[in-house]
């Protein structure tokens, strides 16, 4: 999702707008939802202040930087939440993806996942590995987005703008302890709908599963099938999902969610070891995790290169 221009409401605030042409005044989408009263206007300039303290006043579309094949969006927190806003007040399913470097290595051998990937509008750097790589490269990111706690994110400002949600994957009963928990934590949380990851993903199995999810009405949709298979489910159905506007791949949020694993204390979080960490819980892991060291390796042979060129 690009947004493309900016427009001046009545109210004289700048406002964020996909759609019209530029040099044209009128009342914007969101203005037409919200209307003109002082609390709409102080929404919208809240809104208006993030977007220019995450972006500055450029076009988003100047925001994506391309790190090895992926064009990921150079966006904070409120960056990624203010994206996920808009998409979710706009027409159409907007996807979300968090490759860390385990992900992007498998896009460097796998052109076809590349492509997945790329197609996702909103794209956020989930790992250490990857904003390294953006250094070693001399493009840096903002920093990284952590894909647990973007979705936590975005299940508080879906309290708060009476968005449902729909919960698909983990283990049988996973997303149902996830979804008793988290609306205990955001009491207001209109959770539509749950279902494991264990069914065929073509067919009728898969086929029921997406009505399920139609039948919900949800507009939120969090897929956590595991990488790279969700990116894969989301990308061959997204074009059938009828009511949803923001679905975002997010691994294994659920189970963090639900209390069935536990995410790293925060010295490794703040260390950048958080992968150590899951290697040590998780030590069947390491032919995975050996694409963190082959990834970073390959950025400074490419970084190498563009040295020598220059």
């Amino acid at each position: 999702m690009k947004i493309k221009t900016r427009c001046k409401t009545q109210t004289g605030i700048d406002c964020l707008d996909t759609k019209h042409p530029t040099n044209t005044q009128y009342l914007c989408p969101w203005k037409q939802k919200h209307g003109n009263t002082q609390n709409a206007q102080r929404s919208h300039a809240i809104t208006t202040r993030i977007f220019n303290h995450s972006f500055g006043k450029g076009a988003l579309s100047m925001q994506k930087i391309t790190i090895r094949g992926i064009r990921f969006d150079n966006v904070d927190m409120d960056g990624a939440l203010l994206l996920a806003k808009a998409a979710l007040e706009n027409e159409g399913v907007t996807s979300v993806v968090t490759p860390n470097a385990e992900i992007a290595q498998m896009c460097l051998e796998d052109t076809s996942l590349s492509e997945i990937i790329n197609a996702a509008e909103i794209i956020l750097p989930d790992g250490a590995g990857v904003v390294m790589a953006s250094e070693i490269l001399g493009t840096p990111l903002r920093g990284k987005v952590a894909g647990v706690e973007f979705g936590e994110n975005v299940l508080s400002m879906a309290a708060d703008m009476e968005k449902s949600v729909f919960f698909l994957g983990g283990r049988p009963g996973v997303a149902d302890t996830a979804a008793e928990k988290l609306r205990g934590k955001f009491p207001a949380l209109q959770i539509a709908g749950t279902n494991d990851g264990y069914f065929e993903k073509s067919g009728a199995e898969n086929d029921a599963v997406i009505d399920k999810i139609n039948a919900s009405d949800a507009e939120i949709l969090f897929v956590c099938l595991g990488a790279p298979l969700q990116e894969k489910w989301l990308y061959e159905n997204k074009t059938r999902l009828t009511h949803v506007r923001l679905a975002a791949c997010l691994g294994g949020s659920l189970d963090i969610y639900a209390g069935t694993a536990k995410r790293a204390p925060k010295f490794f979080i703040k260390a950048h070891m958080e992968w150590f960490y899951r290697l040590i819980k998780e030590p069947k892991r390491i032919g995975r995790m050996m694409k963190l060291p082959k990834y970073i390796a390959g950025t400074y042979r490419d970084a190498h290169k563009i040295k020598k060129r220059g």
